[in-house]
């Protein structure tokens, strides 16, 4: 078999093939795409080395400042970081604002940091289809912590808590009313919450808040064996309560032992390739002839009410089988 020639340079840690390798993954041509198997199954035993965190948050929590905070302390740590920010696409016209290498213009400028904005798309989870495979080519190229920062938080927010080690979710001060507001999906799968923006005028209800989080975790079954979900403060915006973020994870990773992240791995992978199967399956469906031209007339039967979903749904694979 031939080696692709971005394998080599890329695991000695060449950011233009990494950036390359990347691209090339996110294609959506077939010649593209088994190119990038190859490369993939090539790679794959550098992998799997580095800590893996998903962070998400509601919107104003400062996701990206925060994020470029902790980075910076990571490197000062001597740790690398790769950051794999999903940013959200149109639904008109399928662009992305990809603006995070703008909002972390320091984090950016460092050598041990990678930062790779990323469309959406169509995939829900606040993630882009391919950020489990980009993980594995950072991986790959040498970067010992990997973080994913989704578009936002909600029900369909949280697919990120399945392809990472340790799930963080940042909150802003608040408590009572604005406390049921919060989507309790996302809450249940939190292995650390962090309330930001803990200063100045809003400190006092950041410690607060934090009493109030305790408490609703309390009531929830934990998302990692082995290990209580915990609640702590930060302020991106002076620093403080971010570097210590790292002690939490650090605790983490000890609770839940190599054998614990071990076995998440293992269960991520087998759903991830039956996600893949779902979504290739769908692909090749839209794509078949036969189903193509019966999607235009389906689609007015059902927005006129004269034929079901389950039932356009139907006609449509009896299409794509063949009969």
């Amino acid at each position: 078999m031939t080696v692709d020639p971005l394998l080599e340079p890329l695991l000695a840690g060449d950011r233009r093939a990494l950036a390359q390798a990347i691209t090339l993954i996110e294609s959506t041509r077939s010649d593209h795409r088994e190119r990038a198997d190859a490369l993939l199954g090539g790679l794959l035993p550098r992998t799997g080395k580095s800590v893996r965190l998903g962070i998400t948050g509601v919107p104003g929590v400062g996701k990206s400042t925060f994020i470029e905070r902790f980075g910076l302390s990571l490197l000062e740590q001597g740790r690398s970081l790769a950051v794999l920010a999903i940013d959200p696409s149109s639904k008109r016209g399928g662009g992305s604002i990809l603006g995070d290498k703008t909002r972390m213009e320091e984090l950016s400028r460092r050598l041990g940091a990678f930062i790779r904005p990323s469309p959406a798309g169509a995939t829900l989870g606040g993630v882009a289809r391919r950020t489990r495979e980009t993980m594995l080519l950072v991986e790959a190229a040498g970067f010992d912590t990997v973080i994913v920062e989704t578009v936002g938080v909600g029900q369909s927010e949280t697919a990120v808590a399945d392809m990472v080690d340790m799930f963080i979710v940042l909150l802003l001060p608040a408590g009572g009313d604005d406390l049921q507001g919060i989507k309790r999906g996302v809450i249940e799968l939190a292995d650390l919450i962090v309330v930001n923006k803990a200063d100045g005028d809003l400190l006092a209800t950041a410690r607060r808040s934090v009493s109030d989080y305790q408490h609703a975790l309390r009531m929830l079954r934990s998302p990692t064996a082995g290990w209580t979900p915990e609640v702590a403060t930060a302020s991106a915006l002076t620093g403080a309560g971010v570097a210590e973020v790292w002690q939490v994870v650090e605790r983490f990773m000890a609770a839940v032992g190599e054998k614990g992240v071990a076995r998440r791995r293992a269960d991520q992978a087998r759903a991830w390739m039956w996600n893949e199967v779902g979504e290739t399956l769908l692909a090749e469906l839209r794509k078949h002839p036969g189903v193509r031209k019966l999607v235009t007339g389906l689609e007015r039967e059902v927005e006129a009410g004269r034929a079901t979903p389950a039932a356009a749904a139907r006609r449509m694979l009896e299409a794509f089988h063949g009969r």
